[in-house]
C-alpha cells in the first residue's frame, strides 16, 4: 500500500511525493469469488490525435483516447494482458481497487513492479472484492497517464439494485489535461530545471476540449437526453494537476457515490472533484422539452501560488425534441445557457461541499470506522527545497530546485521494485524502514516556515503489522506558500474522520471526529492552510 501525491500545481506530480509505502506482515485473507472471469487485451500504441488545430501522436490503448472501458460485476475476477508497441516503459494502476492479496496487480512503477519494457507484457490479475460503482486506470510512471487513461465500471452483483433511483441511461465522464507539447518533454524540462512544469493548453471532457478553445467547436462532448429520465453520471477527474469545478446550467445534481462507495443522497448545483477523486451524479431532466441548450462546464479550483490553466472545458447537455424527425442533429438556434461556477480560489464551496459527503452507514452499506486505534501518525505535507546542481541553472526560489515531501522527506525511485524486494527478502540498500512517523522538528506549520526549507531525500517505508488500525492526520504547510494537497492510498479505502484550517490540535480536534458516517473514499484533498483526519485497517498484505 503506498500513499502517493495526485497533484498539486508546483512539483506535486512532478517530484514524486514522498511515497510512504506500508509493508503489511502477509496472514491468509479468504476471500468470496462469486462473479465470472473477465478477460481484456490492452495494447499500448502510439497514435495520432488532433485537437487545437494541432495534430500529435500521443501514447493509447488500442489505438482510442480515452481509453477502452472496463466494465466488471461486483465479485468478478479481471485479467488484463497489456502489450508495451511503445518506446517508453509502461505500467497500468486500477485507482482505487482494493486489490486484496494481488498487489502484484496493483501498478505503480518500482512500487509493487518493474515497468513493462518495450515489446514485452504483463498480466494484471485481480478480483473485486466487496467494491461497486466508478473506478478508473491510468499509467503509473511519469507523465504517461496525461493520455494512458480510462474508466473501470463496476456493477453491483447481479440482483442487487442501486440504492437509489435506476437511472435510464449511465453516461461516463472523463475529465483531462491536454497539453500541445509532448508531456514528456514538459516534465524532463521540470526536472532538470526544479521549477515548476509548464501548464496543460486545455482541459477535456471525454478527451475534447469543447467550443471555448480555438479550432474545437467540432471536438466537444454532447450528451443528448429525455424529459423526465434519471441519468447517472460518472464523472472521473484524471487532470493531472487540477482540482475542478463541474456543473450543468439550470439542472441539479444529486450525489450518490463517490471513489465506488455509496453516500448520503444530496443534491447540488455544482461538485469539486479532485484528481484521481471520482463522483457519481443522478441527473434528472426536465419534465418538457425546454427550447434551449446548456452548457456543461468544468475550470479548476485554485489553492496555491503557482501558475495554471485558467481555462474552462465545455460539453453541451441537449433534449432530445419529440417533435424532430432528426435525433442527432443539434439545434443551433436556440438559447444556449452557463451554469455559474465559484470563484476558482473558493475554497469556503470546497469546505462546505466536502462536509456534505457522509457514507450510507446502514445494515446493507454499513460503514466500519476503527473506533480504536492502535497507532497514529502526523505527516506535514507540504513544499520544500533542494539544492541546485552544480554547474546549472535551476528556476526554484533563490536558484534552489523545488521538491515535495512527507515530514521533510522527499522520495527517491528505487531501482528494484519495493514489493519484489520485500517478498524476495532482499530489501538491504533498497529501502529503509524508519519512515518518520512525525515531524522531526515540530514548527508552526500554518505560520512563519523555518528558516531551513531543505528537504531529505531517500527511500524510506512504514511498516504496520497485519490488521493494525491506523490513524493518519495530514498537515499542510505554509513552506512555499499554502495549498491543497489531493493524495491517493493505494490498495485501501480509508475514512475521513476530521478536517479543518490551522494547525491540528491532537487534544483538541479529536472530540469532533466523526465516527459514525465519515466518507469513505481513497482519494482526499489536504485543505490549503489545514488538515485532514483518516482512519483506516490495514488489512491488505502488500
Amino acid at each position: 500500500m503506498a500513499v502517493s501525491l495526485i497533484s498539486s500545481s508546483h512539483l506535486m506530480t512532478t517530484l514524486i511525493f514522498s511515497c510512504i509505502t506500508l509493508l503489511l506482515f502477509p496472514t491468509i485473507i479468504e476471500s468470496q469469488q462469486t462473479g465470472i472471469t473477465r478477460h481484456y487485451q490492452f495494447d499500448v500504441q502510439m497514435a495520432n490525435v488532433t485537437r487545437l488545430c494541432q495534430t500529435k501522436s500521443i501514447l493509447t490503448v488500442n489505438g482510442q483516447f480515452p481509453g477502452p472501458q472496463i466494465v466488471a460485476r461486483e465479485g468478478d475476477q479481471v485479467i488484463i494482458r497489456v502489450v508495451n508497441h511503445v518506446a517508453h516503459n509502461i505500467t497500468l494502476h486500477w485507482h482505487g481497487v482494493r486489490q486484496l492479496r494481488s498487489g502484484w496487480a496493483d501498478g505503480p512503477a518500482y512500487i509493487t513492479q518493474c515497468p513493462i519494457q518495450t515489446g514485452q507484457s504483463y498480466v494484471y490479475n485481480f478480483t473485486i472484492v466487496g467494491q461497486r460503482g466508478t473506478l478508473w486506470w491510468h499509467a503509473h510512471i511519469s507523465w504517461l497517464r496525461a493520455t494512458l487513461y480510462g474508466p473501470i465500471i463496476i456493477l453491483p452483483k447481479l440482483g442487487v439494485p442501486y440504492p437509489f433511483t435506476k437511472p435510464y441511461k449511465e453516461v461516463p465522464l472523463i475529465f483531462g489535461e491536454w497539453w500541445k507539447a509532448d508531456t514528456e518533454v514538459v516534465i524532463k524540462q521540470a526536472l532538470q530545471t526544479g521549477g515548476g512544469p509548464n501548464v496543460s493548453d486545455a482541459y477535456t471532457i471525454n478527451g475534447l476540449p469543447g467550443p471555448l478553445y480555438n479550432c474545437s467547436a467540432q471536438d466537444t462532448f454532447k450528451l443528448k437526453v429525455k424529459p423526465r429520465k434519471t441519468y447517472l453520471m460518472r464523472l472521473i477527474n484524471s487532470a493531472l494537476n487540477d482540482e475542478l469545478f463541474f456543473s450543468i446550467a439550470n439542472h441539479s445534481l444529486t450525489i450518490v457515490e463517490v471513489d465506488a462507495v455509496y453516500v448520503k443522497p444530496f443534491k447540488t448545483n455544482t461538485l469539486i472533484i479532485a484528481p484521481g477523486q471520482t463522483t457519481n451524479v443522478l441527473l434528472t431532466t426536465h419534465s418538457n422539452y425546454p427550447n434551449a441548450n446548456f452548457f456543461m462546464q468544468a475550470r479548476p479550483y485554485v489553492s496555491g501560488q503557482a501558475t495554471f490553466d485558467n481555462s474552462t472545458v465545455t460539453g453541451i447537455l441537449e433534449y432530445e425534441n419529440p417533435k424532430s424527425s432528426s435525433s442527432s442533429s443539434f439545434n443551433k438556434n436556440l438559447p444556449l445557457l452557463r451554469p455559474n461556477l465559484p470563484a476558482i480560489n473558493d475554497t469556503s464551496f470546497v469546505t462546505n461541499f466536502t462536509k456534505r459527503l457522509r457514507s450510507l452507514a446502514n445494515a446493507q452499506f454499513p460503514a466500519n470506522v476503527p473506533q480504536t486505534v492502535d497507532q497514529k501518525f502526523f505527516f506535514t505535507v507540504g513544499l520544500g527545497l533542494n539544492p541546485c546542481t552544480k554547474n546549472q541553472k535551476c528556476q526554484g526560489p533563490n536558484g534552489t530546485r523545488f521538491a515535495a515531501s512527507i515530514n521533510n522527506v522527499s522520495f527517491v525511485m528505487p531501482s528494484t521494485a519495493l514489493l519484489q524486494s520485500h517478498f524476495s527478502g532482499k530489501s538491504r540498500g533498497v529501502y529503509a524502514s524508519n519512515f518518520p512517523i512525525m515531524p522531526l522538528i515540530p514548527f508552526n506549520y500554518t505560520g512563519t516556515p523555518p528558516n531551513n526549507t531543505f528537504v531529505t531525500n531517500v527511500t524510506k517505508v512504514l511498516v504496520l503489522p497485519f490488521n493494525t488500525s491506523v490513524e493518519l492526520v495530514m498537515q499542510d504547510t505554509s513552506i512555499l506558500g499554502v495549498e491543497s494537497h489531493p493524495l491517493h492510498l493505494h490498495g485501501f479505502n480509508f475514512f475521513v474522520v476530521g478536517q479543518g484550517f490551522g494547525n491540528y490540535n491532537p487534544a483538541k480536534d479529536p472530540a469532533r471526529f466523526n465516527l459514525v458516517d465519515p466518507v469513505e473514499r481513497n482519494t482526499i484533498g489536504v485543505p490549503p492552510g489545514g488538515w485532514v483526519a483518516i482512519r483506516f485497517l490495514a488489512d491488505n498484505p502488500g
